[in-house]
């Protein structure tokens, strides 16, 4: 089970959506691949590289890793709940609203990515 207090979560992002969300200081707004906060319901996020290494590998396999970026999130300055939800025999994070660009405290390259 994860830490309630968990810190920080991890996000898989789309390096173009990243960018523009950034650049305008409007909150992130993308759930996973192709798909939005108001589609979706919530934000797809990891607790940990572990399951971002399985995500990479079960749903960006066709996509190239310099496209993407994995933000790093700060838990605490969210202001949306933050769910830890069943996926498989997994619990992910899943944040229930916007993404504030001042909550992201790093956005870096993926693994795999030169």
């Amino acid at each position: 089970m994860p830490d309630p207090r968990q810190k920080t979560l991890l996000h898989i992002a789309e390096r173009h959506h990243w960018e523009a969300a950034r650049d305008s200081g409007v909150s992130y707004t993308m759930s996973t691949l192709g798909r939005t906060l108001d589609e979706e319901g919530f934000i797809h996020c990891s607790s940990d590289m572990a399951q971002v290494d399985g995500v990479l590998g079960r749903f960006y396999t066709g996509v190239d890793r310099a496209d993407l970026v994995l933000l790093v999130i700060d838990a605490d300055a969210l202001g949306s709940p933050v769910r830890h939800e069943p996926a498989g025999d997994e619990l992910f994070p899943h944040v229930y609203g916007p993404i504030p660009v001042s909550a992201v405290i790093d956005a870096r390259p993926l693994p795999g990515t030169r």
